[in-house]
This record gives C-alpha cells, structure tokens and sequence, in this order.
C-alpha cells in the first residue's frame, strides 16, 4: 500500500487498561476513608511525599519539599506541574537513570539509539526526534546541583548518589539559569554532613547484571568542613547476539564518582564544591531487524529484490530474537565529567548564591549504520569533544513578607568539536545505487571516505527576575521576566577520499550523489524576551487552584552537518541556519490534598503553541545517515495529567500518574516524506494536522507496596513487597510519521519485595518486566531508501538481587 498514512489510536483493550490505572485514584481515597486516620507513616512511598510526622508542626505533615522556585517551599504551593521521586523510590523501583525514570514519570519521554543521539522531551516538546545535530541546544534542561548540563548523552549515566529528582512540565527560564523551554529535570544530590554515614549496596542480576554502590560521608573539622564522596558502577552482558561474530552487544558498562565538600566557616556562609567523573565503555549501540518498508519505487529497487542479489538473508525477521547483523565492531564510549561551586552567602535580609561550573564531554563512538552483514557502511562515527563554562548569580530575599522575589545573572559558554567519518564498503554501489549503470562498479564506492569536521561556539548571557506577591492568605501572584542574548558561531568543512581513482564524469556524480566536499560557516545573534504570570488562590487549607502563562525561546540553530541539497544538486545555503523556537504554555491546576492529607491528588491542564518549532528531520535519500535541522512553521500540544499518592494506609502506599496529550503539526507543509512516499514525484510532503513524533496521547504509571513489621530469627525489622506498573500508547518514531515508524502501545509491570531490618540492612529481590512484555524503545528507518526499518526491543524480563547495608 503506497502514499498511505494510518491514524495512531487506542484500541479498547488499551482504553481499558488506561481506565485500570485511572481507577487507582479512586481505590485509593475510600481505603483512605476506610483506614484509621492515626496509622503511624512507615518508610518511602513510591510517589514520595516528604513524611515529616515525626516534628511537633502537623502543618508540614504528608508535605513535600521541592526547590523548583529556587527556594525550599511546598510542592503543593507552587504554580507549576511537578513530579518528584525521592533516592529511596528510584532505588526500590530499579530506576537507575533518567532513560528508566520515564516509566515513573509519563510526561518525561526519552528515545536513546546511543548516548550522543539522546532526546528528552516533556509533553512531547524538548527535542526532536532524529540524529544528534551539534547546533541545537535541547528544550529540556538537566540541572544537578544547580549547574545545567548541555550534553543530553549525561541522561544514560547511572544516577550517583541521589537525594531528589524534581520534573518540571512546561517553560522554566524566569528562575532556572539557561532558557529551558519545553521543562527541566531538577536533580539534587545528597549532602555531605558533620555526622558520619555510609551505604553499601550491591546487586546481581540476569544477563550477569552486576552494580555496586558506595557511599561515605563525615566531618573533616567539626562544625567547619565536612565531605562525601560516592562510587557506582554497573555491567551487564548484551542482549543482542550476533552470529557473525559470536558476540552479545548492546552490554552495559559503566563507572561514576561523585565528591562534595561542604565549607561552612560560619552561619552566615556556605561553600560546596562539587566533582564528578564518569565513563560508559560498553559494545554497543546496534539495532536489529523490524520490517521492511513498500516504498513508492519499482521493486528492484527496495530491500527484497537487492538482498536476494547479494544471496543475503538476515540472521532473524523478529526482533524479540535479539539476533542483530552487522558486520563492523560498534562502541558507545563516552567520558563526562565536571567541576562547581556552589557558594550561598546570608546577609540577613537577602541571600547572595553564586554558581560556578565547569564541565567536559566527551564521545567516542563505533557504528555500523547499513545494520546488515553486507559490506554497505564500514564505519559511520561522529567522535565529539564538549566543554562548557556557567557563572550564575541570584539574590533572593528570605522570604517571610508579603513579597519573595529572585534576581539573576547567567552566563554560559560552550565549544563543541566533531571529527566524523564515514566509509563506503564494496557493496556500497549495489546497495545505494540501484537501477543505475554504476551499481555494477563495487570499485566506485568502495572505500570512498567522507571526513567531517566540525566546531561551534556558542555564547549566551541573561538577566531574569520573578516576584510573588502574597496579596492576601489565599491568594498570591507571581510574574517573572528573562531576556537572553545567546550567539553561535559554526563551521563546517566537509571533504571526501578514496574509491575508484578515475571515474568517468557519470560515475563521479552519483558518487558525489551519496556524499560532496562541502564547507560552510554560519552565525546567529538572538535576542528575545520571556516571562510568566502565575496566580494561586488557596481554596482551602489543602487545596489550591492555580493558573499560569509563561513563554519560552529557544536561540536559533546551525546545521552542523552536510546541508541538503538543492534542485540543482548542490548544497543549499539557506538551510545553514534556523529561525529561534517561541514557545507559549497556558497551565492551569488543582493541587488537592484530603483524610488529613493521606491522599494528595493534583489535576493539570495545559494548552502549548510553538512557532518555528525546531525539528530535526532524517534526510532518507541514498548517502550517508544525515539529519538535519528545519523549522515548522506552528507545533500545537494539549493535555490533561492526574498525580496522586498516598502515605501509608494500614501499611499500604499507592501512587497514580496519567496523562493524555495530543500534540500535531499545526503547519508543515515542506516536511520529509516518509518511507511509503519515498520515490514519488515529490521530495516533500505537507505534515500539516499529522501527529507530532515522540507522544503517546495516552501513558500513565501506578504502584502500590505494602510494609509490616516483621521479625527474621533475631533480626526485627519490617518485610515489604511493591508492584510498578506503567504504559504508553502507540506514537511515531520519525520526524516523517511513517506508518513504518510507529512504536505499539505497550505496558511494563516490575515487582519487587524485601527485608529491611533496624540494625541498617537490607535485602530485596526485584523482577523487571515480570511479564516478559515484548515492546520497541525505538525505531529507525535506514537510509538508502531500500525500505529497511530497524529498531532496539525493549528489556526481557530481568531478576536482581540486592543487598544495602548503612551505618
């Protein structure tokens, strides 16, 4: 079936199991009515409210803390769609990384074929979906302690040593040091103290999965200095195997370091100075066979007809035999690592913060881009070196008046360098030059190099500033303003080498047809305002309503790669750079709390508009994988999310997280064709009211754990037992919404259960995936235009064992 697109739905049974998770929320408020009001709180829940009931405020009571203002306060007094997990939720649930907090959180979203080709979004929004391109920041910000990290490829490291991940839905620029237009990822490590502590903790698991934790933390000069420093480290075999050369890849192997000294000279001031250090070495990152795609060419000219010429037949047709076929070693090696200061200054009316970072990245990469056995792509790396400079200031009053304002200075400064290469093999000319004279010349392609060399510097200075204005006891209103000026400068040169010595003038354009010497440089200088108005008014003492405008801008990118090319067949210039992304978000919520706050249930709504939206799309014609950046004139995204939790309740804890969100192309009439359209007479297609790549309309999560006291021979203590269940709706997985391309809608349950003893150990036994849930993480279509779409299957089902021991 050719030129033919399919609409993305819910079947009933999907529509059933999202109304299960939905019901949660009513399950849980009448066995909150039924429970009696003074069950004492017992450790962690899943959705982790900060369980203070052992201090005499019972304000404070089933309250969570978050600095999502850059002040502690209440998440429930904050205008803005939040989620929080806590270090001892992403320790019982297995989550390990913000790629696995997607299944805790379902408006996060991350596709992730290997580290440096990373998307996070949220809403849908943040990024698109499609090869790394080193001249667009991400819409998502990463903040760890404080310092925004640039390189999206830091979303694969294990977590080290965390106390809170706060997830901040829609633009967050009036308080958060870089212009984050789509939301921001807070994460805040634990603290060194003046009291000594330490953590062990080590796992064993299927596919030899081994991961070990260490963490100490204690007192240098009493009262003055104080130090922690922590170790992760986790290896597990590949899941893929690969026949030609007897190996399992897509393995896991990764170690990190995490230090912090605390400075506190007197009460006044505090210092702490952070370092970290981590480097993933794994064999990975490949893809295995999906399908094969009807393109709208003739059909000697797609997958079946030219595999049969080579006699070629690969190694398996299901994906979920996690057979891959390539004939080229792969590597995912990456190096990150940084140094900051956080120094807090109290002068009693106002506190000064300053932060200082620095931080490094580095990406050295092996791939096998053709994802066959045949000798189409030997190499296909884009090896990176990132380094960045922050500076922050903001002044703050401390709070306690009928005005909290925050104002601030940032600076940040990047230089990222690529040295790429691709190279051609001698079946290159059979498999990307079909129907033409020169398929049957192996000597054209065969070792034609293409080397691309890289580098952009970007600047970007800002001044933000928000305010709350507590008018009466109910109601408060918060406006906030940002002005950011940020400039890139890139270039790019582009040369090529090799193959056959003395083509004919025909045989020298289609080779120059998969890859031409190009080089170009380009600038952009953006300046551009945003802000928010955010108004709360407290209903009651638990329940607050808010409403909330705020605009983002994202600066303008530079294709840092070889540009497409223009009817005449040569580079087009105009494509060197894009416009600046503006983004609009209307937020308006409910933040609940009943049964003396057993029940905290939060209900967001949200309408966003973004012009100019910067995609990435995947140029699929027959040369080198290429993305490339476009503007889309209009994106529109609409949703409605449901958050709740419980503390305990006769030894029970619940958590329930649903979203639906429907997100389109309001206005992309020049989008990239997909697969089923390619060969037609056209060489863009008008995507206009087409679903927007990345979103599921329907995800959502639930969880429930039980604890009870419990004695082991001589041991007393408490035995536990937790269930975490999450899904997601069909949604496309390129730019183009190929029919080819859509992930199915797919549902994961974890199991976990445990021991937990007084004395400050613990063991517990985990099942991922307990139902062994055949799904895609993700889904690429391969260039060539042979029809071949590959993709990565999803984690089998996964037994861990783990023991943790504290003093």
């Amino acid at each position: 079936m050719r030129g033919h697109y399919v609409t993305i739905g819910l079947s009933a049974q999907r529509l059933g199991r999202a109304a299960l998770l939905g019901a949660l929320l009513s399950t849980t408020a009448s066995l909150a009515l039924a429970a009696e009001a003074d069950v004492a709180p017992v450790a962690t829940a899943p959705a982790d409210p900060a369980d203070p009931a052992a201090t005499d405020d019972s304000s404070l009571v089933g309250q969570v803390f978050v600095t999502a203002r850059r002040r502690e306060e209440s998440a429930q007094e904050v205008p803005i769609a939040l989620t929080v997990t806590s270090a001892e939720t992403l320790t019982q649930t297995g989550v390990n990384s913000i790629v696995a907090l997607t299944q805790l959180v379902p408006t996060l979203q991350v596709l992730s074929p290997n580290p440096r080709n990373t998307a996070l979004t949220i809403r849908g929004l943040g990024a698109s979906y499609g090869l790394a391109n080193d001249g667009l920041e991400q819409g998502v910000g990463i903040y760890v302690d404080q310092v925004y990290n640039s390189r999206p490829g830091a979303a694969t490291l294990d977590f080290i040593d965390i106390q809170q991940i706060e997830v901040l839905r829609g633009p967050q620029g009036t308080l958060f040091g870089k212009n984050t237009t789509a939301g921001a990822l807070n994460i805040t490590t634990r603290d060194a103290t003046q009291e000594f502590e330490a953590d062990v903790e080590a796992s064993y698991g299927s596919l030899n999965f081994r991961q070990f934790k260490a963490t100490a933390a204690g007192p240098i000069i009493k009262d003055k200095l104080a130090a922690r420093l922590s170790f992760v480290g986790t290896w597990r075999d590949g899941d893929l195997y690969n026949p030609k050369s007897n190996t399992y890849q897509n393995a896991r192997a990764s170690t990190g370091y995490r230090g912090q000294l605390k400075f506190t000279p007197n009460e006044k001031l505090t210092v702490k100075l952070y370092g970290d250090y981590a480097v993933q070495q794994p064999e990975c990152c490949t893809q295995v066979y999906v399908t094969v795609g009807d393109t709208a060419k003739n059909s000697n000219l797609e997958y079946a007809f030219l595999a049969a010429g080579k006699n070629y037949t690969v190694a398996s047709t299901n994906p979920y035999d996690r057979i891959s076929d390539i004939d080229d070693p792969i590597q995912a090696d990456q190096w990150v690592n940084g140094l900051s200061a956080v120094a807090d200054y109290d002068f009693g009316p106002v506190t000064l913060t300053s932060v200082t970072a620095h931080r490094e990245w580095d990406w050295e990469p092996r791939n096998d881009r053709d994802y066959t056995a045949l000798d189409v792509t030997r190499r296909s790396n884009n090896p990176s070196h990132q380094k960045q400079f922050s500076q922050e200031f903001r002044l703050s009053n401390n709070g306690g008046q009928a005005f909290d304002w925050t104002v601030g200075l940032y600076y940040f400064d990047q230089n990222v360098t690529t040295h790429g290469v691709t190279e051609y093999g001698s079946d290159a000319s059979y498999w990307l030059l079909p129907g033409t004279p020169e398929a049957s010349v192996p000597a054209l392609l065969d070792g034609y190099t293409v080397f691309n060399d890289s580098t952009i510097d970007t600047t970007s200075y800002a001044a933000f500033g928000q305010l709350t204005w507590k008018v009466n006891d109910r109601l408060s209103v918060t406006p906030g303003v940002r002005f950011t000026q940020e400039k890139k400068d890139g270039t790019y040169v582009q040369t090529t080498t090799g193959g056959l010595a003395n083509p004919t003038a025909a045989q020298n354009t289609r080779r120059l047809g998969i890859a031409r010497p190009q080089n170009f440089s380009a600038k952009t200088d953006d300046g551009a305002w945003s802000g928010q108005i955010a108004v709360v008014y407290a209903l009651s003492k638990d329940i607050n309503a808010y409403a909330t405008v705020s605009s983002g801008n994202k600066s303008g990118g530079i294709n840092m790669t070889s540009l497409p090319l223009t009817s005449a067949n040569l580079p087009s210039q105009q494509a060197a750079v894009i416009r600046p992304e503006k983004v609009t978000t209307i937020d308006v919520g409910l933040k609940t709390q009943w049964f003396d706050r057993l029940l905290t249930a939060n209900l967001a709504a949200f309408a966003t508009d973004v012009k100019d939206f910067q995609a990435n799309v995947v140029d699929s014609g027959p040369g080198a994988l290429r993305g490339y950046l476009a503007n889309v004139k209009k994106v529109e995204v609409r949703g409605v999310e449901l958050d709740a939790t419980t503390r305990s309740i006769g030894g029970f804890k619940f958590y329930g997280n649903l979203a639906w969100t429907e997100g389109k192309y309001a206005d992309f009439v020049n989008g990239p064709c997909p697969l089923e359209r390619i060969g037609a007479s056209t060489a863009q297609c008008d995507l206009s009211g087409r679903p927007l790549p990345g979103l599921s309309k329907w995800a959502g999560s639930a969880g429930a754990e039980y604890r009870q006291d419990a004695s082991l021979g001589r041991l007393t203590g408490e035995v536990y037992a937790g269930v975490d269940a999450s899904f997601r709706s069909n949604y496309y997985a390129d730019s183009s919404d190929s029919r080819y391309s859509i992930i199915k809608a797919y549902e994961i349950v974890n199991l976990r259960a445990g021991f937990k003893s007084q004395a400050g150990w613990e063991a517990f036994v985990s099942v991922r995936n307990a139902f062994d849930a055949e799904y895609l993480q993700n889904i690429t279509v391969v260039s060539g235009n042979s029809g071949l779409v590959v993709g990565t299957p999803g984690d089998a089902r996964a037994v861990a064992f783990t023991l943790r021991a504290s003093y």
